[in-house]
């Protein structure tokens, strides 16, 4: 009966595991269905919660650069050329770039990425309830990691009970059986939470994302530039219109 033992342990781990990546996606997603309602966020709020601190530097830089106060060349170098920022974020760009003016494009993404102007921004959006806190992300993707670990373990418990001796009452494709049952909970866990955990628990909270459907479904159909940075700042450089510009980020 010693695979009974191990039985035991791969239910004890999978639902363990289950338990825990439930919690935390329930706590990740909880909040007032209202939150966010009346707030209009802003091009960095929504470059935030759409793919973090480094797609607020990367607005930043496309916005400044179609205003001709910063040159991104294609060749992956950033110039200075109005050395006013207008805002905290641009001032922080500027100073990212440093006091020649000049420098290559990447370590200033890196800098102002990791700028205060980004830690309020960020700290804004989660007292209202619209970005997910650190520590709720940290705790999603530790509980993801537990039940991959689980599986995994389920799996090598059960097959360490097939290479044990069994009753003779007890046919080995019945014990994989009730192996399967804890596995296909950790898998089924796994697909649910890929679905419905990984879309918002990275930056934006189920009340941000909703903003941010709202405020592409509002741009859709127009073409002014504030429309041109919104789609940068959901879509990412991706989305940057001309080629030059876009090889300043992309180069290597």
């Amino acid at each position: 009966m010693l695979w009974v033992l191990f039985l035991l342990a791969a239910w004890a781990a999978a639902g363990t595991a289950c338990t825990r990546l439930c919690l935390a996606a329930v706590r990740a997603a909880a909040g007032d269905t209202d939150t966010g309602r009346n707030h209009e966020l802003t091009l960095y709020e929504a470059a935030f919660l759409s793919g973090g601190p480094r797609r607020v530097a990367d607005v930043t830089l496309v916005a400044m650069a179609r205003q001709r106060r910063l040159l991104l060349a294609h060749t992956g170098w950033a110039t200075v050329v109005d050395p006013r920022g207008r805002d905290e974020m641009e001032r922080s760009v500027i100073g990212a770039i440093g006091p020649e003016g000049q420098s290559r494009i990447a370590p200033v993404r890196a800098t102002a990425a990791t700028a205060d102007a980004v830690r309020g921004i960020a700290d804004r959006l989660v007292r209202a309830g619209l970005a997910v806190p650190d520590s709720a992300r940290t705790t999603v993707a530790a509980a993801v990691r537990q039940v991959r670990s689980a599986a995994v373990a389920v799996l090598g418990l059960g097959v360490a009970a097939l290479l044990t001796p069994a009753p003779p009452d007890m046919p080995r494709h019945l014990v994989a059986l009730w192996f399967a049952l804890p596995l296909a909970l950790t898998l089924s866990s796994l697909a649910v939470a890929r679905i419905e955990v990984h879309p918002y628990s990275r930056w934006a909270s189920p009340a941000g994302q909703r903003l941010l459907g709202a405020l592409t479904r509002n741009a859709d159909g127009t073409a002014d530039d504030r429309t041109y940075l919104t789609s940068v700042a959901v879509r990412g450089v991706s989305a940057i219109g001309e080629p030059d510009l876009r090889a300043a980020f992309t180069h290597r």
